[in-house]
Protein backbone atom coordinates (compact mmCIF):
# COMPACT_ATOMS: atom_id res chain seq x y z
CA UNK A 1 0.00 0.00 0.00
CA UNK A 2 1.34 3.21 -0.98
CA UNK A 3 2.63 5.34 2.26
CA UNK A 4 2.43 8.56 0.13
CA UNK A 5 -1.26 8.40 0.43
CA UNK A 6 -2.75 9.38 4.21
CA UNK A 7 -6.29 9.20 5.66
CA UNK A 8 -7.05 12.04 7.22
CA UNK A 9 -9.54 12.19 10.09
CA UNK A 10 -11.96 14.66 11.84
CA UNK A 11 -9.29 16.20 13.95
CA UNK A 12 -7.05 17.11 11.04
CA UNK A 13 -9.54 18.93 9.01
CA UNK A 14 -9.39 21.75 11.68
CA UNK A 15 -12.69 23.92 12.36
CA UNK A 16 -15.63 21.36 11.28
CA UNK A 17 -18.62 23.33 12.01
CA UNK A 18 -22.11 21.55 13.22
CA UNK A 19 -25.06 21.11 11.25
CA UNK A 20 -25.33 24.05 9.23
CA UNK A 21 -28.02 25.30 6.80
CA UNK A 22 -25.95 27.20 4.18
CA UNK A 23 -22.81 26.23 2.50
CA UNK A 24 -21.12 29.23 4.20
CA UNK A 25 -19.10 32.31 2.62
CA UNK A 26 -15.96 30.15 2.42
CA UNK A 27 -17.50 27.32 0.29
CA UNK A 28 -20.01 29.40 -1.84
CA UNK A 29 -19.73 29.33 -5.66
CA UNK A 30 -20.81 32.18 -7.82
CA UNK A 31 -24.20 30.59 -9.16
CA UNK A 32 -24.91 29.08 -12.20
CA UNK A 33 -28.24 30.18 -14.12
CA UNK A 34 -30.05 27.45 -14.39
CA UNK A 35 -33.88 26.89 -14.77
CA UNK A 36 -36.64 24.36 -16.57
CA UNK A 37 -37.95 25.10 -19.94
CA UNK A 38 -41.46 27.23 -19.99
CA UNK A 39 -43.09 24.24 -21.24
CA UNK A 40 -41.23 21.27 -19.77
CA UNK A 41 -43.46 21.13 -16.83
CA UNK A 42 -40.86 20.84 -14.23
CA UNK A 43 -39.72 23.42 -11.60
CA UNK A 44 -36.12 23.68 -11.24
CA UNK A 45 -34.10 25.59 -8.16
CA UNK A 46 -31.02 25.82 -7.13
CA UNK A 47 -28.94 23.30 -4.74
CA UNK A 48 -26.83 25.22 -3.06
CA UNK A 49 -23.89 23.00 -2.16
CA UNK A 50 -20.78 23.05 0.63
CA UNK A 51 -18.60 22.16 -2.15
CA UNK A 52 -15.26 24.97 -2.17
CA UNK A 53 -14.28 25.91 -5.73
CA UNK A 54 -11.46 23.43 -7.65
CA UNK A 55 -14.09 20.88 -6.93
CA UNK A 56 -14.34 18.44 -10.11
CA UNK A 57 -15.68 14.66 -10.43
CA UNK A 58 -18.71 14.16 -8.40
CA UNK A 59 -20.54 11.49 -7.38
CA UNK A 60 -23.89 11.10 -6.00
CA UNK A 61 -25.86 8.81 -3.37
CA UNK A 62 -29.17 8.14 -1.15
CA UNK A 63 -28.57 6.57 1.77
CA UNK A 64 -30.86 4.29 4.03
CA UNK A 65 -32.30 6.87 5.70
CA UNK A 66 -32.56 9.90 2.71
CA UNK A 67 -29.28 11.25 3.41
CA UNK A 68 -28.00 12.56 0.42
CA UNK A 69 -23.80 11.88 0.05
CA UNK A 70 -22.08 13.98 -2.75
CA UNK A 71 -18.55 13.47 -3.20
CA UNK A 72 -15.67 14.81 -5.33
CA UNK A 73 -11.93 15.49 -5.85
CA UNK A 74 -9.89 18.47 -5.44
CA UNK A 75 -6.73 19.35 -6.29
CA UNK A 76 -4.62 20.62 -3.05
CA UNK A 77 -1.29 21.97 -3.99
CA UNK A 78 0.58 18.94 -5.70
CA UNK A 79 -1.70 16.56 -3.80
CA UNK A 80 -5.44 15.33 -5.08
CA UNK A 81 -7.84 15.76 -1.66
CA UNK A 82 -11.06 12.74 -2.06
CA UNK A 83 -14.12 14.47 -0.14
CA UNK A 84 -17.84 14.76 0.88
CA UNK A 85 -20.33 16.32 2.11
CA UNK A 86 -24.29 15.03 3.71
CA UNK A 87 -27.47 16.68 3.02
CA UNK A 88 -30.21 16.23 5.22
CA UNK A 89 -32.76 17.86 3.63
CA UNK A 90 -34.77 21.25 3.51
CA UNK A 91 -31.00 23.37 2.38
CA UNK A 92 -29.46 21.46 5.23
CA UNK A 93 -26.04 19.81 5.44
CA UNK A 94 -24.83 17.29 8.60
CA UNK A 95 -21.38 19.26 8.77
CA UNK A 96 -18.60 20.98 6.55
CA UNK A 97 -17.08 18.75 4.14
CA UNK A 98 -14.96 16.09 5.06
CA UNK A 99 -11.80 14.52 3.77
CA UNK A 100 -12.01 10.63 3.18
CA UNK A 101 -8.44 10.48 1.53
CA UNK A 102 -5.53 12.93 -0.35
CA UNK A 103 -2.14 12.53 -1.93
CA UNK A 104 -0.13 12.68 -4.69
CA UNK A 105 -1.16 9.27 -5.96
CA UNK A 106 -4.45 9.68 -5.88
CA UNK A 107 -5.81 9.45 -9.44
CA UNK A 108 -8.41 12.27 -10.88
CA UNK A 109 -9.24 11.29 -13.43
CA UNK A 110 -12.59 13.18 -15.69
CA UNK A 111 -13.96 9.92 -16.54
CA UNK A 112 -13.31 7.26 -13.75
CA UNK A 113 -14.62 8.77 -10.53
CA UNK A 114 -14.72 7.58 -7.67
CA UNK A 115 -17.63 6.66 -5.40
CA UNK A 116 -19.31 6.69 -1.59
CA UNK A 117 -22.06 5.08 -0.25
CA UNK A 118 -23.63 4.08 3.25
CA UNK A 119 -24.77 0.70 4.30
CA UNK A 120 -27.89 0.03 6.49
CA UNK A 121 -25.68 0.08 9.49
CA UNK A 122 -24.72 3.85 8.58
CA UNK A 123 -21.13 2.74 7.77
CA UNK A 124 -19.51 4.77 5.16
CA UNK A 125 -17.94 3.11 2.14
CA UNK A 126 -15.88 4.76 -0.45
CA UNK A 127 -12.85 4.03 -3.10
CA UNK A 128 -10.89 6.12 -5.78
CA UNK A 129 -7.95 5.14 -8.09
CA UNK A 130 -4.44 5.58 -6.93
CA UNK A 131 -0.82 5.06 -9.17
CA UNK A 132 1.83 2.58 -7.94
CA UNK A 133 4.36 5.16 -6.60
CA UNK A 134 6.96 2.80 -8.15
CA UNK A 135 6.71 5.57 -11.53
CA UNK A 136 7.77 2.14 -13.67
CA UNK A 137 3.76 2.09 -14.38
CA UNK A 138 2.73 5.69 -15.38
CA UNK A 139 -0.40 4.38 -16.54
CA UNK A 140 -1.14 1.70 -14.21
CA UNK A 141 -3.73 2.23 -11.23
CA UNK A 142 -5.01 0.71 -8.36
CA UNK A 143 -8.82 0.64 -6.71
CA UNK A 144 -8.61 0.97 -3.07
CA UNK A 145 -11.29 0.61 -0.56
CA UNK A 146 -11.83 1.84 2.93
CA UNK A 147 -14.79 2.21 5.54
CA UNK A 148 -15.98 4.79 8.78
CA UNK A 149 -17.84 3.20 10.86
CA UNK A 150 -18.48 6.92 12.59
CA UNK A 151 -19.54 9.29 10.39
CA UNK A 152 -16.56 10.06 8.78
CA UNK A 153 -14.51 10.50 12.51
CA UNK A 154 -11.94 7.65 11.36
CA UNK A 155 -10.85 5.68 8.39
CA UNK A 156 -9.82 2.25 8.01
CA UNK A 157 -6.73 1.87 6.23
CA UNK A 158 -7.21 1.36 2.61
CA UNK A 159 -7.11 -2.07 1.52
CA UNK A 160 -6.60 -2.91 -1.91
CA UNK A 161 -9.66 -4.00 -4.35
CA UNK A 162 -7.85 -6.07 -6.87
CA UNK A 163 -4.65 -7.28 -5.13
CA UNK A 164 -2.96 -8.61 -8.74
CA UNK A 165 -0.24 -6.20 -8.76
CA UNK A 166 0.18 -6.31 -11.86
CA UNK A 167 1.04 -2.88 -13.04
CA UNK A 168 -1.92 -2.38 -14.89
CA UNK A 169 -4.96 -0.84 -15.24
CA UNK A 170 -8.14 -1.08 -13.02
CA UNK A 171 -10.83 1.69 -11.88
CA UNK A 172 -14.62 1.72 -13.42
CA UNK A 173 -16.08 0.71 -10.43
CA UNK A 174 -20.05 0.08 -9.19
CA UNK A 175 -20.91 -0.34 -5.79
CA UNK A 176 -23.81 -1.45 -3.78
CA UNK A 177 -24.77 -2.61 -0.20
CA UNK A 178 -24.70 -6.08 0.39
CA UNK A 179 -26.48 -6.70 3.65
CA UNK A 180 -26.46 -4.46 6.84
CA UNK A 181 -22.84 -4.26 6.89
CA UNK A 182 -21.40 -5.53 4.20
CA UNK A 183 -20.78 -4.16 0.35
CA UNK A 184 -20.31 -5.62 -3.31
CA UNK A 185 -18.09 -4.19 -5.84
CA UNK A 186 -17.68 -4.58 -9.72
CA UNK A 187 -14.84 -3.23 -11.68
CA UNK A 188 -12.60 -3.17 -14.74
CA UNK A 189 -9.70 -5.44 -14.41
CA UNK A 190 -6.31 -5.07 -17.04
CA UNK A 191 -4.19 -7.84 -15.34
CA UNK A 192 -4.58 -9.60 -18.88
CA UNK A 193 -3.86 -6.38 -21.05
CA UNK A 194 -0.24 -6.07 -19.65
CA UNK A 195 1.70 -4.75 -23.25
CA UNK A 196 -1.67 -3.20 -24.51
CA UNK A 197 -3.06 0.25 -25.23
CA UNK A 198 -4.19 1.95 -22.40
CA UNK A 199 -7.99 2.93 -20.76
CA UNK A 200 -7.52 6.69 -21.61
CA UNK A 201 -6.42 6.17 -24.98
CA UNK A 202 -9.95 6.15 -27.32
CA UNK A 203 -8.68 6.75 -30.50
CA UNK A 204 -6.77 3.43 -31.00
CA UNK A 205 -7.27 -0.45 -30.33
CA UNK A 206 -7.50 -1.07 -26.61
CA UNK A 207 -6.33 -4.25 -25.87
CA UNK A 208 -5.01 -5.90 -29.08
CA UNK A 209 -2.86 -9.62 -28.84
CA UNK A 210 -1.91 -9.04 -24.79
CA UNK A 211 -5.01 -9.93 -23.45
CA UNK A 212 -9.06 -8.66 -22.71
CA UNK A 213 -9.87 -6.53 -20.04
CA UNK A 214 -12.50 -8.12 -17.82
CA UNK A 215 -15.25 -7.28 -15.20
CA UNK A 216 -14.20 -8.60 -11.74
CA UNK A 217 -16.68 -8.74 -8.71
CA UNK A 218 -16.12 -9.39 -4.84
CA UNK A 219 -17.94 -9.06 -1.52
CA UNK A 220 -16.49 -6.84 1.51
CA UNK A 221 -17.27 -6.88 4.89
CA UNK A 222 -17.38 -4.63 7.78
CA UNK A 223 -13.31 -5.88 8.14
CA UNK A 224 -12.74 -5.21 4.60
CA UNK A 225 -11.94 -8.85 3.89
CA UNK A 226 -13.07 -10.03 0.19
CA UNK A 227 -15.12 -12.91 -0.49
CA UNK A 228 -16.64 -14.38 -3.53
CA UNK A 229 -14.27 -12.72 -5.96
CA UNK A 230 -14.97 -13.97 -9.70
CA UNK A 231 -14.64 -12.69 -13.53
CA UNK A 232 -17.88 -11.55 -14.55
CA UNK A 233 -16.79 -11.34 -18.23
CA UNK A 234 -13.79 -12.06 -20.27
CA UNK A 235 -13.87 -9.51 -22.42
CA UNK A 236 -15.27 -6.46 -21.95
CA UNK A 237 -14.26 -2.12 -23.15
CA UNK A 238 -11.31 -0.86 -21.85
CA UNK A 239 -12.86 2.43 -20.36
CA UNK A 240 -16.47 2.36 -20.46
CA UNK A 241 -18.14 3.12 -16.47
CA UNK A 242 -19.89 -0.01 -15.02
CA UNK A 243 -23.04 0.52 -12.67
CA UNK A 244 -25.40 -1.58 -10.82
CA UNK A 245 -28.69 -0.78 -9.21
CA UNK A 246 -30.35 -3.62 -6.27
CA UNK A 247 -33.28 -5.06 -7.39
CA UNK A 248 -36.32 -7.17 -5.78
CA UNK A 249 -34.11 -9.82 -6.30
CA UNK A 250 -30.55 -8.88 -5.87
CA UNK A 251 -28.23 -6.86 -8.09
CA UNK A 252 -27.92 -6.17 -11.40
CA UNK A 253 -24.55 -4.74 -13.17
CA UNK A 254 -24.30 -3.25 -16.85
CA UNK A 255 -21.21 -2.36 -18.78
CA UNK A 256 -20.34 -1.81 -21.79
CA UNK A 257 -19.47 -5.47 -23.74
CA UNK A 258 -17.13 -6.32 -26.55
CA UNK A 259 -17.45 -8.88 -28.95
CA UNK A 260 -14.60 -10.67 -31.16
CA UNK A 261 -15.87 -8.33 -34.13
CA UNK A 262 -15.78 -5.37 -32.11
CA UNK A 263 -19.45 -5.36 -30.81
CA UNK A 264 -19.37 -2.47 -28.01
CA UNK A 265 -23.30 -3.54 -26.91
CA UNK A 266 -24.92 -2.76 -23.12
CA UNK A 267 -24.92 -6.61 -21.08
CA UNK A 268 -26.41 -7.00 -18.02
CA UNK A 269 -26.32 -9.97 -15.16
CA UNK A 270 -27.47 -10.43 -12.05
CA UNK A 271 -25.87 -11.86 -8.69
CA UNK A 272 -27.63 -14.65 -7.51
CA UNK A 273 -26.97 -16.38 -4.29
CA UNK A 274 -23.43 -15.86 -4.76
CA UNK A 275 -22.93 -16.49 -8.75
CA UNK A 276 -23.15 -14.35 -11.78
CA UNK A 277 -25.43 -14.90 -14.01
CA UNK A 278 -24.08 -15.44 -17.83
CA UNK A 279 -24.23 -11.96 -19.31
CA UNK A 280 -27.34 -10.72 -21.52
CA UNK A 281 -27.68 -7.53 -23.66
CA UNK A 282 -30.13 -4.96 -22.90
CA UNK A 283 -30.26 -4.92 -26.90
CA UNK A 284 -28.29 -5.39 -29.83
CA UNK A 285 -27.34 -2.38 -31.31
CA UNK A 286 -24.89 -3.93 -33.12
CA UNK A 287 -22.58 -0.83 -32.48
CA UNK A 288 -18.94 -1.51 -33.88
CA UNK A 289 -15.88 0.53 -32.59
CA UNK A 290 -12.59 -0.20 -32.46
CA UNK A 291 -11.92 2.04 -29.54
CA UNK A 292 -13.42 2.91 -26.28
CA UNK A 293 -15.89 5.41 -26.21
CA UNK A 294 -15.56 6.01 -22.61
CA UNK A 295 -19.14 6.21 -22.05
CA UNK A 296 -20.67 3.77 -20.21
CA UNK A 297 -24.30 2.71 -19.22
CA UNK A 298 -26.09 3.32 -15.94
CA UNK A 299 -28.60 1.80 -14.26
CA UNK A 300 -31.73 2.43 -11.78
CA UNK A 301 -33.78 -0.26 -10.21
CA UNK A 302 -36.93 0.49 -7.50
CA UNK A 303 -38.21 -3.17 -6.68
CA UNK A 304 -38.89 -5.00 -9.50
CA UNK A 305 -38.92 -1.76 -11.88
CA UNK A 306 -35.37 -0.79 -13.44
CA UNK A 307 -34.62 1.48 -16.36
CA UNK A 308 -31.01 1.64 -18.33
CA UNK A 309 -29.47 4.25 -20.26
CA UNK A 310 -26.44 4.09 -22.45
CA UNK A 311 -25.23 6.37 -25.17
CA UNK A 312 -25.05 4.19 -28.26
CA UNK A 313 -24.20 5.41 -32.31
CA UNK A 314 -24.35 2.50 -34.78
CA UNK A 315 -23.74 3.57 -38.32
CA UNK A 316 -22.20 6.38 -37.33
CA UNK A 317 -25.62 8.17 -35.84
CA UNK A 318 -25.46 8.91 -31.99
CA UNK A 319 -28.35 8.12 -30.07
CA UNK A 320 -29.19 8.11 -25.94
CA UNK A 321 -31.64 5.08 -24.97
CA UNK A 322 -33.66 4.20 -22.42
CA UNK A 323 -34.55 0.56 -21.81
CA UNK A 324 -37.25 -0.74 -19.28
CA UNK A 325 -37.54 -3.88 -17.30
CA UNK A 326 -41.09 -5.09 -15.36
CA UNK A 327 -38.75 -8.26 -13.87
CA UNK A 328 -36.05 -6.98 -12.57
CA UNK A 329 -33.96 -6.99 -15.26
CA UNK A 330 -34.26 -10.36 -16.66
CA UNK A 331 -35.64 -8.90 -19.61
CA UNK A 332 -36.40 -5.35 -21.17
CA UNK A 333 -38.84 -3.99 -23.34
CA UNK A 334 -37.81 -2.48 -27.01
CA UNK A 335 -35.65 1.07 -25.92
CA UNK A 336 -37.22 3.89 -26.83
CA UNK A 337 -34.89 6.78 -27.99
CA UNK A 338 -34.18 9.58 -25.58
CA UNK A 339 -31.95 11.92 -27.96
CA UNK A 340 -30.23 11.93 -30.85
CA UNK A 341 -27.88 13.43 -33.20
CA UNK A 342 -24.11 14.86 -33.82
CA UNK A 343 -24.77 17.14 -30.59
CA UNK A 344 -25.24 14.54 -28.06
CA UNK A 345 -22.33 13.74 -26.00
CA UNK A 346 -24.03 11.13 -23.74
CA UNK A 347 -22.41 10.87 -20.17
CA UNK A 348 -25.65 10.02 -18.69
CA UNK A 349 -26.76 8.80 -15.22
CA UNK A 350 -30.27 7.79 -14.02
CA UNK A 351 -32.34 7.32 -11.30
CA UNK A 352 -35.49 5.63 -10.32
CA UNK A 353 -38.30 6.02 -7.60
CA UNK A 354 -41.57 4.77 -6.97
CA UNK A 355 -43.09 7.15 -9.67
CA UNK A 356 -41.13 7.91 -12.91
CA UNK A 357 -37.66 7.25 -14.32
CA UNK A 358 -35.12 10.38 -14.62
CA UNK A 359 -32.17 11.13 -16.59
CA UNK A 360 -29.99 13.53 -16.68
CA UNK A 361 -26.90 13.16 -19.76
CA UNK A 362 -24.63 16.25 -21.88
CA UNK A 363 -24.77 17.95 -25.44
CA UNK A 364 -22.46 19.86 -26.90
CA UNK A 365 -22.59 22.32 -30.00
CA UNK A 366 -21.42 25.25 -31.54
CA UNK A 367 -22.89 27.26 -28.87
CA UNK A 368 -21.90 25.12 -26.18
CA UNK A 369 -22.15 22.45 -23.72
CA UNK A 370 -25.39 21.93 -21.94
CA UNK A 371 -26.81 19.99 -19.23
CA UNK A 372 -30.31 18.14 -20.45
CA UNK A 373 -32.91 16.25 -18.23
CA UNK A 374 -35.65 14.37 -19.02
CA UNK A 375 -38.64 12.43 -16.56
CA UNK A 376 -40.59 9.39 -17.87
CA UNK A 377 -43.63 8.48 -15.39
CA UNK A 378 -44.56 5.34 -14.79
CA UNK A 379 -47.93 6.12 -15.59
CA UNK A 380 -47.22 6.72 -19.45
CA UNK A 381 -47.39 9.95 -21.72
CA UNK A 382 -44.63 12.11 -22.68
CA UNK A 383 -41.53 12.78 -21.13
CA UNK A 384 -40.80 16.28 -19.20
CA UNK A 385 -37.66 17.42 -20.36
CA UNK A 386 -35.63 20.55 -20.14
CA UNK A 387 -32.47 22.22 -20.18
CA UNK A 388 -30.97 22.32 -17.01
CA UNK A 389 -28.03 24.92 -17.95
CA UNK A 390 -25.76 25.66 -20.43
CA UNK A 391 -21.65 25.25 -19.41
CA UNK A 392 -19.06 27.53 -19.72
CA UNK A 393 -17.05 24.36 -20.05
CA UNK A 394 -16.39 21.95 -22.55
CA UNK A 395 -14.74 18.81 -23.74
CA UNK A 396 -14.22 16.11 -21.42
CA UNK A 397 -13.70 18.66 -18.15
CA UNK A 398 -17.06 18.32 -17.46
CA UNK A 399 -16.51 14.57 -16.77
CA UNK A 400 -20.60 12.94 -15.85
CA UNK A 401 -23.54 14.73 -14.00
CA UNK A 402 -25.18 12.78 -11.55
CA UNK A 403 -28.44 12.50 -10.02
CA UNK A 404 -30.17 10.97 -7.54
CA UNK A 405 -34.19 10.97 -6.60
CA UNK A 406 -35.28 11.41 -2.56
CA UNK A 407 -38.94 12.15 -2.14
CA UNK A 408 -40.14 12.48 -5.74
CA UNK A 409 -37.60 15.27 -6.12
CA UNK A 410 -34.34 14.74 -8.67
CA UNK A 411 -30.95 16.56 -7.50
CA UNK A 412 -28.66 16.37 -9.89
CA UNK A 413 -25.06 17.32 -9.43
CA UNK A 414 -22.40 18.77 -12.58
CA UNK A 415 -19.00 20.24 -13.09
CA UNK A 416 -18.51 23.02 -14.88
CA UNK A 417 -15.52 24.78 -15.82
CA UNK A 418 -14.99 28.62 -15.48
CA UNK A 419 -11.77 30.51 -16.35
CA UNK A 420 -9.90 27.42 -16.78
CA UNK A 421 -11.28 26.45 -13.20
CA UNK A 422 -13.59 23.08 -12.56
CA UNK A 423 -16.88 24.03 -9.77
CA UNK A 424 -19.49 21.97 -8.88
CA UNK A 425 -23.20 23.19 -9.47
CA UNK A 426 -26.13 21.57 -8.38
CA UNK A 427 -30.09 21.83 -8.97
CA UNK A 428 -33.36 20.48 -7.63
CA UNK A 429 -35.70 19.38 -9.95
CA UNK A 430 -39.64 17.95 -8.96
CA UNK A 431 -42.67 17.62 -11.56
CA UNK A 432 -45.31 20.59 -11.42
CA UNK A 433 -48.61 19.61 -10.69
Amino acid sequence: MNTTLRLLSLALLGALAACSRSPGPDAAQPRTAIAADAASGLIVNEWALPVPDGAAQPDLSVGPEGQLLVSWVRKQGDRNAFQYAAYLGDDSWESAPKTIAVGRTLTANWANTPHILMTDDRALWAHWLQTPADGKSPHASDIMLTRSPDNGVHWAPPVAVNDDATGTEHGFVSMWPAGQDAIGMAWLDGRKTAGAMHMHDATKHDAGAAGEMTVRGARFDGALQRSGEAEIDASTCDCCGTDAALTDTGPLLVYRDRSDQEIRDISATHLRVGKWDAPKPVHADGWKMTGCPLNGPSVGAWGPAVAVAWYTAPNDKPVLRLARSKDSGNTFDAPVDVDSGAALQGRVDVAKDGDATWLVWLREDGKGQTVQLARYANAGGAPRTTKLATLAGRGRGTGFPKIAVRNGVAFVVWTDIVEGRPRLVGAKVAPRG
